[in-house]
């Protein structure tokens, strides 16, 4: 047997990988399973969108290698979303780097400013990629809780009293995911001043801005983010496109000329089709996000429903592409999915996934139409 690299050892196969073998598995066996666990959107991308990626496959430019800052019309593309939508205005040659997926961000922006031994600050709960690239990478995870009582937001006087000293990256995610909890002014602002302090690169994830919520916000529209900030986002859920893998990292021009050092060395540029989708994306008017929240919003009613059927508590003011439900005293939340998922044949995200404050919470994904949403709760009820 070959040996596997020591880093393999500090990180598991990812969740969602190991328990959808076992939803699969009741499904071959022919439990009719309804899946609300993963947010992958079900709603089909902009029709101009699908036309742009159609007309692009038979540009004669579509078959070679792409540049490994994207095409200068989606750089410009992204810009002009980032002024209309967050009123923040970008460079589109130097603060501006497409991505394949938000989520390749994650490494890429871990391996550009992560040596061995440097500590991250990583929300608990939190998106389970902060940690395991943080291991991957053998820098140390340093966790900071979240909690209801704070809104999940993060605690900066508790922070400021620990040793900060390595700690060189933060990750935040607003609107957050798992719990749907919204960002304001005030926090970002202290955030900013909390990395100015203690030079830390501060990373917000903000793929979840226009999902049932009126009022979408980056980091990058605060005083003095630029110098202390990054932010990713994606037209994954916004625009329905998660299979295309289609994300940004934007920030000043030092963060992400260190990217993408990172970056072309592992990729050869994004397909010329899914770019000119993309373009077409970004142009959306305010009557897409309108017509797509009428569909999540009808979605929620019937999840707070099934949420009620069981017990459970939530927060209306909450948003994104989630239900996130405290669960009644003393249920585990692995094993109440567990149970549901054996004997209701319906497939529930545990909060434990997301970090040890996900322990009693559970987590509904909105992917899934309203009809299958209603026979949930009719199994349920």
């Amino acid at each position: 047997m070959i040996a596997t690299a020591d880093r393999l050892h500090s990180v598991e196969e990812y969740y969602f990988s190991k328990k959808l073998r076992e939803v699969n598995a009741l499904i071959a066996s022919g439990k009719p399973v309804i899946n609300l666990g993963i947010g992958s959107p079900d709603l089909q991308p902009p029709r101009k969108v699908i036309d742009a990626l159609t007309a692009g496959i038979l540009d004669a430019q579509a078959h070679k290698y792409q540049s490994y800052q994207g095409l200068p019309e989606l750089r410009k593309a992204i810009c002009d979303f980032y002024k209309t939508q967050y009123d923040v205005r970008l460079e589109p040659n130097s603060e501006v780097l497409p991505l394949m997926g938000s989520k390749e961000g994650i490494m890429h922006i871990s391996m550009a400013f992560l040596n061995k031994g440097d500590e991250v600050l990583i929300p608990n709960p939190g998106y389970p990629t902060y940690q395991s690239v943080t291991r991957l990478l053998e820098a140390k995870p340093v966790f900071y809780n979240l909690s209801s009582e704070n809104n999940w937001l993060p605690d900066l006087k508790a922070l400021e009293q620990k040793d900060l000293s390595k700690v060189k990256l933060m990750w935040v995610n607003y609107p957050h995911m798992p719990t749907g909890a919204v960002p304001t002014k005030a926090a970002f602002t202290a955030l900013v001043a909390f990395a100015q302090k203690h030079k830390i690169l501060i990373i917000n994830d903000n793929p979840y801005s226009f999902i049932l919520n009126e009022n979408p916000m980056s980091i990058m529209a605060i005083d003095g983010a630029r110098e202390v900030c990054m932010e990713l986002n994606s037209l994954s859920k916004t625009f329905n496109m998660a299979g295309w893998r289609v994300g940004m990292v934007v920030g000043n021009a030092e963060h992400i000329n260190h990217v993408l050092k990172v970056k072309s060395n592992m990729d050869s540029g994004m397909f010329y089709g899914i770019q000119k989708g993309a373009i077409e994306a970004l142009k959306c008017s305010k009557m897409w996000f309108s017509t797509l929240n009428d569909v999540y919003r009808e979605r929620r009613d019937v999840v707070w429903k099934l949420a009620k059927a069981l017990d459970c508590t939530y927060d209306e003011n909450a948003t994104g592409l989630f239900v996130w439900a405290k669960l009644p005293k003393d249920i585990k939340a692995e094993d109440f999915i567990d149970r549901i998922l054996q004997e209701q044949h319906i497939f529930i995200t545990p909060g434990t996934i997301f970090g040890t404050q996900g322990e009693g919470y559970i987590r509904f994904s909105l992917c899934a139409d309203t009809e299958l949403l209603e026979e949930a709760l009719t199994r349920i009820s």
